[in-house]
């Protein structure tokens, strides 16, 4: 089923606004031996450890049958009266066939096709949200907001090495090229970038405005666009020259208070043609749609969320944006189409989630919990 004929169907089967019920809405066609599954993995409890959003565990849906509930892959066992490690990042590799799930304390590796656990560990200082390396062989693992990153070897766990930045380690993304690898710290309005060749800080962009949140970056490896605390709105950096370029304040709304995260806007991603960025609005509960085609980017639209969002990104395919709030969006109509239910029918938010496809049982591509822009120098 291509694109259009699930779009088209996600639209006559389900709410314009919000479904109540995935159970049901749709009937996808007959698979065929073969035919590829595109399934949506969300780790749980990815807003905090609130188990009321989703539980606790990898849930898995159907993207082609309406984005409905498949099945529960067990990550960590909770002991009765103990609270759940809130979950701080997701990433998987077509080449392996592995989902890496890191929390507060660990990460623990299971097989995306049988949900088997293949490796568990915990590490010095803790997880905050990892990056695989495209040949799926590597992890950078930031430390829980501490002086450096985790270089691990993804096939057991081990530790190889470490990057020290002194950020406040926290978000990372490595370059789909394999060149570089991008490292926020909660502490630092600098970003670094790593060389994965030998495994130390090799340029950084900013300073910014304040210190680094969220961001993404093109598939040129030439711009980042970075949310930093007190900007209801997002800035831009030129990696090349490492400067920052431009500043932009969302239109039409006020500052206001935040549930989570303590910054106003907690959450960016491009689509992959790069056409559009979407930034949340956490304060206002909405995720705002720029014309990323100029400089600086334009306000084009806004889209209403159901609870306050603190991450954003898009599907393999580029048709659906998430939002952490469970609603995945139609990315051209701007219209929430569906909204995630788990096997109980409780709303499932995470700010943790991946597509993956899957044929002939095996892993065939892997998405990224990060919405970076796949257009490619020309």
């Amino acid at each position: 089923m291509n694109l259009v004929s699930r779009r088209s169907a996600a639209k006559a089967l389900v709410s314009p606004i919000v479904a109540p019920v995935l159970g049901g809405l749709s009937q996808a066609a007959p698979r065929t031996p073969g035919k590829e599954k595109h399934l949506l993995y969300v780790a749980n409890p990815g807003i905090r450890n609130y188990v009321e959003n989703g539980g606790v565990g990898i849930t898995v849906f159907d993207i082609d049958d309406g984005y409905k509930f498949v099945r529960r892959i067990p990550t960590w066992e909770v002991a009765d009266g103990a609270k759940p490690e809130n979950v701080k990042g997701i990433a998987a590799s077509a080449k392996t066939g592995r989902v890496y799930v890191s929390s507060l304390n660990r990460i623990v590796a299971v097989d995306a096709i049988t949900g088997k656990r293949i490796w568990d560990r915990a590490y010095e200082g803790g997880c905050d949200r990892l990056a695989i390396s495209p040949d799926g062989k590597i992890l950078y693992v930031p430390q829980l907001e501490g002086p450096f990153w985790h270089v691990v070897d993804a096939g057991n766990g081990n530790g190889i090495t470490k990057i020290e930045t002194k950020s406040g380690s926290h978000n990372t993304i490595y370059a789909a090229d394999g060149s570089r690898v991008y490292m926020a710290g909660l502490k630092s309005p600098l970003l670094s970038i790593a060389d994965p060749k030998t495994q130390k800080v090799a340029a950084t962009v900013g300073p910014f405005s304040n210190v680094i949140r969220p961001f993404t970056v093109n598939g040129s490896n030439t711009l980042v666009f970075v949310n930093v605390n007190g900007l209801l709105g997002f800035e831009i950096g030129d990696v090349t020259t490492g400067k920052k370029l431009h500043s932009v304040e969302f239109q039409g709304v006020k500052p206001g208070q935040v549930k989570r995260h303590g910054c106003p806007s907690h959450g960016i991603a491009l689509t992959q043609d790069e056409k559009e960025l979407w930034v949340v609005d956490g304060a206002n509960n909405f995720a705002h749609v720029f014309d990323a085609t100029v400089m600086p980017p334009k306000q084009l639209t806004s889209i209403k969320l159901r609870d306050s969002p603190g991450w954003i990104s898009f599907s393999l395919d580029g048709g659906y944006a998430y939002s952490s709030t469970g609603e995945i969006i139609d990315a051209n109509t701007k219209k929430v189409v569906v909204t995630l239910q788990d096997e109980a029918g409780h709303n499932v938010q995470s700010e943790k989630m991946l597509d993956i496809v899957v044929a002939n049982n095996k892993v065939v591509r892997a998405g990224n919990q990060f919405g970076v822009g796949m257009k490619a120098k020309s």
